[in-house]
């Protein structure tokens, strides 16, 4: 018995120095691997809202981690804060609006070099109006099963603003950031049920309400509920959880989720500037693979990590709303009136379609709506959109991540874009006005449009000229 004892004790601890060796080994491969990387410590900043799941869930499971990466994520107080942060590098890279680094490589506001190599998101926006407002746009909704039939177009507003204007009163609006997909399909909804939401005519105006039936202004997203509850606007368009938050708080009705509005846009980027991509380029690649594998895990066999997800995202140092809250759109639901719960299974995506996949064909859309509403005050030729668009949209970084995981058995081909892909999506109809967006013929898709600027029109002195 003492023998069979010993001869244990002695097989633990011959196990137990195996094991010590094989951990010593595999902790000298992460550092090698760490050496490798041109910056290890990272600061990346976020908005509180839900589409920076990737993020959260690439420092909670690990995956940044795992690439040697020592990552410190930061909530900002809003998009211009965090972008100016990016470009002074006092953040190695953040959660970006689609728009925002194209508005940096056209000059509209701060002039900037950014680069995105990765999409963390595609949809997960929706328009709410207050309940006021919800109550006199409703006698014009059709009704089916004594429920509104959606989507719900903007042409159902347009007596509510005719009172409004008779009453001597703004109807004020709000979205994020004049360069973001909020202002973009904001605009979009309004102008596509015949309500002007205004130009721009930069540099002298940047407003944004020259000529505007519908007044936008801007308001963080954590804000957009109190804004609207204290009366100082009448509706917004905003990520999760804010407008599910209107709905839990009995204080407004979301209207339209973006996925109906144009379906599977691309909505959020990861963004660093091109000096830091320049000067560290495996560490770029490093975080991409990382926010790759995070998006993947959100995504992955029918959503089953969600809820995980959202107890993620409640924390306050994340989104910091409620679980039931954030889970409302999370979960492949979304609900309108309050006891109007709708599947809408796409609200978030976050690697399905290929949505990770940096496409030019996303930001030559943005740009489009951007020369639409004058924050680009000059006809430009069709070349010059693509060109633009390849100065922001790196997927060749996208798809070095992409092969390193694949050659780590991390990921599959399959699970990628094709070695053809041009970055241009195919033509596609799917606008809640039926105009189809073609990326190789952008001023035949600006052409096509009753409101907005076209051909060679200008903003001048407050007035559309040309």
């Amino acid at each position: 018995m003492k023998h069979a004892e010993l001869f244990t004790v002695k097989k633990l601890v011959k196990t137990f120095y195996a094991i010590a060796a094989a951990a010593s080994l595999s902790f000298v491969g992460n550092l090698e691997a760490a050496e490798k990387l041109e910056k290890e410590t990272l600061k990346l900043g976020f908005i509180k809202l839900t589409d920076m799941a990737p993020l959260a869930v690439a420092f909670e499971k690990g995956f940044f981690d795992e690439e040697g990466l020592s990552v410190q994520l930061e909530a900002q107080a809003n998009w211009k804060v965090l972008f100016d942060r990016v470009v002074s590098g006092e953040l190695d890279g953040a959660h970006m609006l689609a728009p925002l680094p194209l508005g940096g490589a056209i000059g509209f506001g701060t002039k900037a070099d950014i680069v995105s190599a990765f999409t963390m998101t595609l949809n997960g926006d929706a328009i709410t109006v207050s309940n006021d407002v919800w109550k006199q746009m409703k006698p014009q909704i059709p009704q089916q099963d004594g429920k509104p039939v959606h989507p719900i177009k903007a042409d159902t507003l347009k007596p509510v603003l005719e009172k409004y204007k008779a009453e001597g009163k703004p109807f004020n609006m709000a979205m994020t950031f004049p360069v973001g997909t909020h202002n973009i399909k904001l605009r979009y909804w309004l102008a596509a049920g015949g309500i002007h939401p205004g130009f721009y005519g930069p540099p002298q105006d940047t407003s944004g309400q020259i000529g505007a039936e519908a007044m936008l202004s801007v308001t963080p997203p954590p804000q957009m509920p109190a804004t609207m509850d204290s009366g100082t606007i009448v509706g917004y368009c905003v990520g999760e959880p804010w407008n599910q938050q209107a709905v839990f708080k009995g204080i407004g009705v979301p209207v339209i989720s973006d996925y109906e509005l144009m379906k599977n846009s691309a909505e959020k980027i990861f963004g660093v500037s091109k000096a830091f991509a320049d000067k560290n380029p495996k560490t770029h690649v490093a975080v991409i693979k990382a926010l790759i594998r995070a998006s993947m895990w959100l995504d992955a066999e029918a959503n089953k990590n969600r809820n995980e997800g959202v107890e993620m995202l409640s924390q306050k140092q994340y989104v910091g709303a409620d679980y039931e809250v954030i889970a409302n759109s999370m979960n492949g639901t979304f609900e309108y009136e309050k006891g109007d719960k709708r599947q809408l299974p796409d609200f978030n995506v976050f690697s399905r379609y290929n949505a990770s996949y940096p496409y030019y064909s996303d930001a030559v859309w943005n740009l489009t709506q951007m020369r639409r509403w004058g924050q680009i005050n000059e006809a430009k030729p069709d070349a010059w959109y693509l060109e633009t668009a390849k100065k922001v949209y790196r997927p060749d970084i996208f798809m070095a991540a992409a092969k390193a995981l694949i050659a780590e058995g991390k990921a599959k081909a399959s699970d990628f874009p094709g070695e053809g892909e041009t970055g241009i999506k195919p033509a596609s109809a799917d606008f809640i006005d039926g105009i189809a967006f073609d990326a190789t013929k952008p001023n035949d898709y600006l052409n096509k449009f009753t409101i907005g600027l076209k051909g060679k029109q200008v903003v001048k002195g407050g007035k559309v000229v040309g």
